[in-house]
């Protein structure tokens, strides 16, 4: 079994290398001028690197294009974004809501930070919202550019906005749900797994429908009462 999980995992790690690469090349004629209107607008700045908790419970610069004020961490809800956050800079809106301000990533990718299908690689503070078990089933795993957790919880600023207090929510509901998820990928990792994630994110991205996650992914944990509409679509 373990030596079964071994070959998943390189050849997973193979795949990285190969889309990685592939999808920065072919998406370069994207990243470079979205690159110079962030350089040209806002507060200047073209990247923002975030630590976050990696494989082996290690930290690691996440990067993405900057999508909001400097000291965004610092300012209002902190590690938590909501809906109309006044932190946002005016292109960044965009760029959060198509997730291009995700694609720099794929430079951790290629350089083994990250894999393209894992756990979201959460702030320190956030990881900790997960009980130690899964804390340490996590670390196990290289964090992903998408995953269960990403894909399930691709609205989380709507979903927080609704919430009187979203920090509280987030830590009191939405970590321990996503601790769920993310423990039922490792549980059932496989390279049909892997591929099945990078389609259904691709879907999404044209059609936005989070019921979509439960239905390819039929025995998912079952959201708590409070997700279980925005998240089911019941």
């Amino acid at each position: 079994m373990a030596s079964m999980r071994r070959a998943a995992r390189a050849l997973q790690r193979l795949a990285d290398i190969v889309l990685s690469a592939a999808a920065l090349l072919v998406l370069s004629p994207l990243l470079l001028p979205v690159a110079l209107l962030l350089r040209l607008t806002g507060e200047g700045e073209v990247f923002y690197v975030q630590p976050r908790v990696g494989m082996g419970g290690r930290e690691f610069g996440v990067l993405k294009f900057a999508t909001m004020l400097k000291d965004s961490p610092n300012i209002g809800a902190g590690t938590v974004t909501v809906r109309d956050d006044p932190r946002i800079l005016p292109v960044g809106g965009f760029l959060r809501k198509t997730k291009i301000n995700e694609l720099p990533q794929l430079l951790n990718i290629l350089f083994g930070d990250m894999s393209v299908v894992g756990p979201r690689p959460l702030v320190r503070k956030a990881f900790e919202t997960y009980d130690p078990q899964t804390q340490e089933i996590i670390k196990r795993l290289r964090p992903g550019l998408s995953g269960l957790g990403s894909m399930v919880f691709r609205n989380e600023e709507e979903i927080l906005h609704g919430s009187q207090d979203p920090l509280a929510f987030y830590y009191r509901v939405v970590g321990p749900y996503k601790g769920q998820l993310e423990r039922w990928y490792y549980e059932n990792a496989s390279l049909a797994v892997y591929i099945k994630v990078i389609v259904v994110t691709a879907i999404l991205v044209v059609r936005p429908d989070t019921g979509l996650v439960f239905r390819v992914f039929k025995d998912l944990p079952e959201p708590p009462p409070e997700l279980r509409d925005v998240l089911l679509g019941t």
